[in-house]
């Protein structure tokens, strides 16, 4: 290439950046300004992440269920920056938040059962109904809970099991938390035999939870004939504990009260029948001869 090509082409590239001077500095004004919206929606993103999950830590959130919702609203952040920026450098952002929407309801769809669970989760988090420490009964199982995670509750029951319930079963079906308030009211059945005297039952029985310090006798104590059933008499025993002392409090009434009922000679019936046998005259035989 000889003197005269090199100057020609110097020649046309000056000529075409004096002639696109305003279309250059526009473009970098706008990667500047890119660059610039990059860097403070990433500051913006890191921030609002760790405030997020600050705040959720010192209400007692779950830490598993802090860190996921604190990351999706970091990349959320993160999500609407990349938008702008593209936006600011001359990309069409209305197709690629169509594409967006798209691969969203196409992730949504399959995986509708386990976004059910999340919200549910979200939802266990924020009213929180149960929490870990606290003893529940949740449709046909119940026991202590060990953590409330994002899809899914565990429990650990009184024999050392654990179950794992996903959140979207818990949120439809009854939830029962005997752990959450300090008291409990406990009711006992007491079958006795027809013939026991009604006052004195009521006295031995009486007298048994009387001397039981750890009932809270200022809350009442209800000792009731309470049903006839077919072969007993029933009676209510009904007072209140505290959760920490209600079944012992429950087993230990229990042999107190058959102690005292055999002490004093009051029978405890079994189910049982009475049959009546009728005799009836056998028919007389008719001689075959006749």
């Amino acid at each position: 290439m000889n003197t005269d090509d090199v100057t020609g082409a110097l020649n046309d590239a000056t000529n075409w950046f004096v002639a696109n001077q305003d279309l250059l500095v526009q473009y970098a004004v706008n990667i500047v300004s890119a660059i610039v919206i990059l860097i403070v929606g990433m500051m913006i993103a890191k921030w609002v992440g760790r405030g997020l999950h600050r705040v959720m830590t010192m209400k007692g959130i779950d830490s598993t269920v802090s860190d996921f919702l604190s990351a999706i609203a970091r990349y959320t952040i993160v999500a609407f920056t990349l938008i702008a920026v593209l936006g600011k450098v001359g990309v069409q952002t209305a197709s690629v938040i169509a594409v967006m929407g798209a691969a969203g309801l196409a992730v949504g769809l399959a995986l509708q059962n386990s976004l059910g669970n999340f919200a549910a989760g979200v939802l266990l988090v924020v009213f929180r109904p149960l929490k870990a420490g606290e003893y529940v009964s949740i449709g046909a199982v119940e026991g202590t809970v060990q953590n409330v995670q994002i899809f899914s509750t565990t429990l650990r029951t009184a024999d050392d099991r654990i179950i794992v319930i996903p959140n979207g079963k818990i949120i439809a079906d009854n939830i029962i938390n005997t752990s959450r308030e300090p008291n409990r009211r406990q009711d006992i059945i007491v079958g006795v035999a027809y013939d026991s005297d009604i006052d004195v039952v009521k006295k031995v029985l009486g007298d048994i939870v009387a001397a039981d310090s750890r009932i809270q006798h200022a809350k009442g104590v209800t000792i009731r004939l309470h049903d006839m059933a077919p072969s007993s008499l029933n009676y209510l025993v009904r007072f209140w504990t505290t959760n920490g002392d209600a079944w012992p409090v429950y087993w230990d009434l229990l042999e107190e009260f058959k102690r005292a009922l055999d002490k004093h000679n009051i029978g405890i019936p079994f189910p049982q029948m009475d049959v009546h046998v009728h005799k009836q005259n056998a028919p007389i035989k008719q001689d075959a001869a006749e």
